[in-house]
Formats: structure tokens, C-alpha cells, sequence
């Protein structure tokens, strides 16, 4: 019996929803951590990519699950380790190049534009009008949230920044463009478990210039177990199973929710206050993400050869 297509894109879509409320949770835990180990932002993205995927790699040897034994299998671990050591190293160069708010707006506002540009290359999903508009949304949406950087960066410095941001954003539209296609063998959590554990050995050599020493308290501990283990472990393997089932068009979209919860976040836990334009730019995202995740009824269904599902052109 094949599978419903309002079915299987509901799942995903729950999924990916749940990823990106979970990433949302990172920049207030890396912020926490920082505060309390004095640890680097790179030093920061390592631990975070090492533990998570750490973890998931003693999980899969607990439960004795089979290690791949296909080729291709390995090639794709290798690709999102490569990937994922990319994105982190160049967001948070992106970061201390330029500010926050620049590498912000040009890594999650590029994505889903690189996203719709590789699909539409490879002739997976056209970029029609709806997209488009959708996407549009979203980034004035984000360019509202997030804000553009104040004075005090240089010209360089934003230049800079802006690169090294693009470069993360391809890496991320490339992580999620690859990985909506299963490869025989490999599920979710395997590829996060392995790819973030060679991701993490890629940035080591780069991060133990900045140090990765910290003072081992109770609680700096338990920062760097959280933020390994919930916006990283559990957030990229929701992620990754759910790009199969709702395409990654819907899914570079959907990852704009970690902004829009690290704002809510930062202004409950931190006592940050949005202003107008910031909550006029988190109504806009919830539009973008409303028009996301409900396609058109008019839209042509074509069908996945890899996978036998159905993705919807929107």
C-alpha cells in the first residue's frame, strides 16, 4: 500500500518543527556556557559537535545497531562531517569577523535561497511564485528579528563576515539538499552520530588554538552535556528524518523557528526585550512558516524515485 502523502508530510513536518524549536534553544546555552567557561565560540561549536555526537555514537553501541556497511553510506557520513565542521567553523568566524546579527540574517536568510537554487538545478522542484513569495517573507521577517549590524565594524570586517556567512549558509543548504535523499543502510541518527563526531575531530586542531580548557563545575558540565545533546543530537536527527518526508525546500524554511525561539527565549530567560521591529519581523517568520508548512492545494505532486513518496512543488 503506498504511503499517504498528507501523512507522511505531516510527520516530517513535526519533525523538522521540532528541530527547529530545539536549535532555538542553542545561542541561550552557548551564551551560558561561554559565560560560565570563558570557552571560545569555535571551542564552543566543538564541544557542542563532539558531545552530541559522542552521545549518539554510545547510544548506537548500547543498542548494537549495525554500523553501515555501504560505500555510499560512509561518503554521506563523510560529506556531513566535512559539512557540518564547515558551518560551524565559518558562522562563528562569521561572527567574530563582523556581529551576531549580521552572521545570523546571511546563514539562516541565505539557506533556504541556496536551497531553491540547488533543487531547482537539479531539476528536483521548480521555484514557482508561492515559493518564492514565501521565501521573500522570511527573510524580511528575519531581517526584522534579528536586525542589521550597528556601527563599530569595519568595512573588512564586513565583508568578511558576510563571506565567511554565505559559506556557512552553503554548507548548510548543501547538508540539507544531500541528506533528503536516504541512503540504504543509514538512518537519522546514525549519520548524526557519526558525522558530528568527525565534524568535531576536523574543528579540533582549529579550536585548541583558542583552547579548549575549562574549569570542569557541575554546572559547565551539564551546559556542555545539554547543548551537546538537545539542539545538536536531538535537533539534527529530527532534522534529518524529516527532510526525506517534507523535501528540503520546506525544511530550510522551517529551520528559521531557531531564531524565532531564541528570541522568545532570550526574552523570558534573559529579560531581553523585543522591540517593535523585532516583533513585527517575528509575526512576519510565522507567516513565512505558515505558508511553509501548508502547501497549495493546486500544487503538482511528482513522485521521489528514491524514496516512493510523493513531495509537493511548492
Amino acid at each position: 500500500m503506498s504511503t499517504s502523502v498528507s501523512t507522511v508530510g505531516r510527520s516530517g513536518l513535526v519533525y523538522l518543527v521540532g528541530a527547529g524549536m530545539l536549535w532555538g534553544t542553542g545561542g541561550l546555552l552557548g551564551t551560558l556556557l561561554y559565560q560560565a567557561t570563558g570557552l571560545s565560540p569555535v571551542s564552543v561549536a566543538t564541544c557542542r559537535l563532539a558531545v552530541g555526537g559522542l552521545l549518539l555514537v554510545a547510544l548506537l553501541a548500547t543498542t548494537r545497531r549495525p554500523w553501515p556497511r555501504n560505500p555510499l553510506a560512509w561518503r554521506r557520513v563523510g560529506a556531513v562531517a566535512v559539512l557540518a565542521a564547515t558551518f560551524q567553523a565559518a558562522y562563528f568566524g562569521a561572527v567574530a569577523a563582523s556581529s551576531v546579527s549580521l552572521a545570523t540574517l546571511i546563514t539562516i536568510g541565505m539557506s533556504p535561497v541556496v536551497v531553491a537554487v540547488l533543487e531547482h538545478l537539479t531539476g528536483r522542484n521548480a521555484v514557482d511564485g508561492r515559493r518564492a513569495v514565501t521565501i521573500g517573507i522570511a527573510l524580511c521577517g528575519l531581517a526584522l528579528l534579528v536586525g542589521l549590524p550597528s556601527g563599530g565594524v569595519s568595512a573588512g570586517g564586513l565583508l568578511a563576515g558576510a563571506a565567511l556567512a554565505s559559506a556557512a549558509a552553503a554548507a548548510f543548504a548543501a547538508v540539507t539538499v544531500i541528506n533528503a535523499v536516504p541512503v540504504p543502510g543509514l538512518d537519522a541518527m546514525t549519520t548524526t552520530g557519526l558525522g558530528f563526531t568527525g565534524g568535531a575531530l576536523l574543528l579540533a586542531p582549529l579550536a585548541a588554538t583558542s583552547g579548549l580548557a575549562f574549569d570542569p563545575t557541575a554546572g559547565s558540565i551539564a551546559l556542555v552535556l545539554v547543548l551537546g545533546l538537545v539542539p545538536t543530537a536531538v535537533a539534527y536527527t529530527l532534522y534529518f528524518r524529516g527532510l526525506s518526508n517534507a523535501g528540503p525546500g520546506i525544511a530550510a524554511v522551517l529551520a528559521l523557528l531557531e531564531p524565532l525561539t531564541g528570541a522568545v527565549l532570550a526574552a523570558v530567560v534573559l529579560g531581553e526585550r523585543l522591540t517593535a521591529s523585532g516583533l513585527a519581523g517575528a509575526a512576519l517568520l510565522v507567516v513565512a512558516l505558515l505558508r511553509a508548512a501548508t502547501p497549495s492545494r493546486s500544487t503538482a505532486r511528482v513522485p521521489d524515485t528514491a524514496t516512493g513518496r510523493r513531495w509537493s512543488r511548492d
